[in-house]
């Protein structure tokens, strides 16, 4: 990969993996019946936990945080792709295996560590996040990083 390049793969998978992340978790936040404002405060609350009573101002915090948990996952895999090529050869193959990195990562480590009654998590549960870490998040990093990367 150039390396005058690589800010702009990252902000543009952040955006989209972000984009439609989030708009997944909205999807799956209304089938249950919840609101996705106290879904988002939920979000915020990971890192500052008084956010679930902040109002909007916790549900704006809630994206920020996830947009910055989403940026944080495509820049480890984007400069990963700088020195090992084989990412960007093989997109799909790169973005299932890092999809499937990323849930285990967030889901097995970081959710229960703050969030210990989340666990285990629910057949339902496992499903609706992998296919969000591996269809939304792993592949469009891959092909986003490919488009940007140099021969």
């Amino acid at each position: 990969m150039h390396r005058g390049t690589i800010f702009k793969p990252i902000a543009l998978a952040t955006l989209v993996s972000g984009t439609l992340d989030i708009l997944w978790a909205v999807i799956l936040t209304l089938w249950r019946g919840r609101e996705p404002a106290a879904m988002l405060r939920y979000v915020a609350s990971g890192p500052f936990p008084g956010a679930t009573g902040w109002g909007a101002s916790g549900s704006l915090v809630g994206l920020l945080v996830h947009f910055t948990l989403m940026a944080v996952m495509v820049a480890i895999f984007v400069i990963a792709a700088r020195s090992r090529h084989h990412l960007v050869d093989m997109p799909v193959r790169a973005g299932v295996a890092y999809g499937a990195i990323t849930y285990a990562v967030m889901n097995l480590i970081v959710v229960p560590l703050r969030f210990p009654e989340a666990w285990p998590p629910k057949p339902l549960s496992i499903a609706t996040q992998l296919f969000a870490h591996i269809i939304l998040l792993g592949l469009p990093t891959a092909f986003i990083t490919r488009r940007y990367s140099r021969g």
